[in-house]
């Protein structure tokens, strides 16, 4: 049976001090994640299991926002650079919100993506590290995705980091990038485009 996995900003070493929740049964579709309060905070399913997280802080935003001016600045005129909260609904039981994706415009509606992002890009939060770099990248992998990119938004910008994957011919993902601080990632897919990690972070 799938339940909730609600993740919030806590300290490791404080999560056992937290009061017991009880947790709503599964497993959970788009119906059931649409008719959800808004409360600030992100709802996402992945085969049927509710996932909540905290709304993100500062640095994760600027990343944001950066890396998707980037992308849009060679993004081509057929595809299109959008940034969260909007749905990736794979399947009923499956709608993701990652935190940048390109888009083909003629897979894109006004509501959602159904279908398979060209790139999807998560930038990591202390809670949600876990989620994002094992479950949304196998689920993403398992979509068909051609690109994935994690982005660790450390505040020193030395320290900023980003790894990339790309579906091999075997349809798994292959890691193609691991960059640090100033050094540049380039790359010609999903088209041509350098990120620099510190760019992303600093103030």
């Amino acid at each position: 049976m799938s339940v909730a996995m609600v993740f919030d900003d806590f300290p490791e070493e404080l999560l056992d001090t937290l009061p017991d929740q009880p947790l709503p049964a599964g497993p959970f579709d788009r119906a059931e994640l649409d008719a959800m309060p808004d409360d600030g905070r992100r709802h996402e399913i992945v085969d049927g299991m509710l996932y909540v997280s905290a709304a993100p802080g500062l640095i994760h935003q600027r990343v944001v926002l950066r890396l998707a001016i980037v992308l849009t600045s060679v993004c081509p005129p057929d595809c299109e650079v959008v940034v969260a909260p909007f749905d990736v609904a794979l399947a009923d039981d499956t709608v993701m919100e990652p935190d940048v994706l390109v888009a083909r415009r003629c897979d894109l509606t006004s509501r959602d993506l159904p279908a398979a992002p060209v790139l999807a890009v998560e930038v990591l939060s202390y809670s949600t590290r876990l989620y994002d770099t094992h479950i949304k990248r196998e689920r993403f992998e398992r979509a068909g995705t051609p690109h994935f990119w994690v982005i660790n938004p450390v505040a020193n910008p030395d320290e900023a980091h980003l790894v990339a994957w790309t579906l091999g011919p075997d349809k798994r993902y292959e890691q193609v990038a691991d960059v640090k601080g100033n050094d540049p990632f380039t790359t010609e897919d999903p088209f041509p485009v350098t990120v620099v990690p510190a760019d992303l972070v600093r103030d």
